[in-house]
């Protein structure tokens, strides 16, 4: 297994060596420079990260479950027993995210890192469990540092055997009542923004039950009092362990040079803390698009990250980084298949 030391001594900007030849490519294309907007600027980050034609034929997505001890705060409009109700909906193909994943051609690998609820027997559940979910953050740590750190080792760890199986692209799904609570207090931690402007409605939760997780971010964030400057230390005090998981994923990518999907607002707070721990992961960091979550905005603003798309949506899962794999699909192709100016025998703009 790799460990985090080893990870963060491989993560480097990628060669900008290539990217002056590749834009010509682009622009020698049978169409107006610039006429296919994002899915130009898609491909070129793509070429980047590759170091040649990008391609996009077999996406992973990673979808991570774990449970979270701060539900007891009533932060939550769903019971905890949900997330291995859905783990289980997972494996058998039945959640959103697979229906997605099905259509975009996409395999997803669910890994259990932390899930409170009996399982069972689960065939192709991948069992990465470190406890039966974290601790109350709003009394306490989340988890010991040590247990951070293991999470986001085993995190990578699926990350660095899915791109050796073949993966080009990797995408990040989660599953864990009360993440969005864990979220919120990473992102205020890492951001230095109020609780409030941080923390939304998650899967759904009333005024009240929203005015109470407001109080328990800010509960949580002073009782821990999380290091900023310190990645590891706040994912430790007011993190999850899908979450930790997820910052694995994030650095296995940048390691590797492949491209890391982000889906929602977990994801970026994931992202966030990766962004801390190594800076240069940012270039492997690609916005699906923009949750109905206040939070994901102030995230992608510090990723400065433009999302792709933006259908009002804040299911998790990876619903939305599946997505994604149509554009980049898209976006690769067009690199790759579509012809030149030169060999259509069409003419260009004089």
């Amino acid at each position: 297994m790799a460990t985090l030391s080893r990870l963060l001594s491989a993560i480097a900007p990628p060669s900008t060596d290539g990217v002056e030849s590749w834009q010509r490519h682009l622009d020698s294309l049978t169409k107006p420079p610039g006429s296919l907007g994002r899915l130009e600027e898609l491909a070129l980050r793509l070429a980047v990260l590759r170091g040649g034609p990008p391609s996009v034929e077999q996406p992973v997505i990673l979808t991570l479950a774990a449970d979270h001890g701060v539900v007891a705060e009533g932060v939550s409009a769903y019971p905890q027993a949900v997330t291995a109700q859905m783990v289980a909906n997972f494996v058998r193909g039945g959640a959103a995210v697979n229906v997605l994943a099905r259509q975009a051609g996409a395999r997803v690998v669910v890994a259990d890192f932390g899930v409170a609820g009996p399982l069972g027997p689960a065939g192709g559940l991948v069992r990465c469990a470190l406890a039966a979910g974290t601790q109350n953050m709003a009394l306490g740590p989340a988890m010991t540092r040590a247990q951070a750190e293991q999470a986001l080792e085993a995190g990578a760890e699926l990350a660095t055997e899915a791109i050796e199986a073949g993966a080009d692209l990797l995408a990040t799904g989660e599953m864990g009542i009360g993440n969005t609570t864990a979220a919120s207090a990473i992102t205020a931690a890492l951001t230095g923004a109020a609780p409030e402007r941080v923390t939304g409605r998650g899967a759904g939760a009333d005024d009240a039950a929203l005015a109470r997780k407001v109080a328990v971010v800010r509960r949580a964030l002073a009782a821990n009092a999380p290091d900023p400057r310190d990645g590891l230390d706040v994912l430790a005090k007011v993190g999850g362990f899908e979450i930790a998981g997820l910052v694995g994923v994030v650095l296995a990518g940048a390691a590797r040079r492949v491209p890391v999907a982000l889906d929602g607002f977990i994801a970026g707070a994931a992202a966030l803390v990766a962004v801390a721990l190594a800076p240069a992961a940012r270039h492997v960091l690609f916005a699906a698009h923009r949750s109905a979550e206040p939070g994901h905005a102030l995230v992608l603003e510090r990723l400065e990250l433009a999302p792709y798309l933006d259908l009002g949506m804040r299911l998790g899962e990876g619903t939305g980084a599946v997505l994604f794999v149509h554009l980049a699909r898209a976006a690769a192709r067009l690199f790759c298949e579509m012809a030149t100016f030169a060999t259509a025998g069409v003419s260009e703009r004089a």
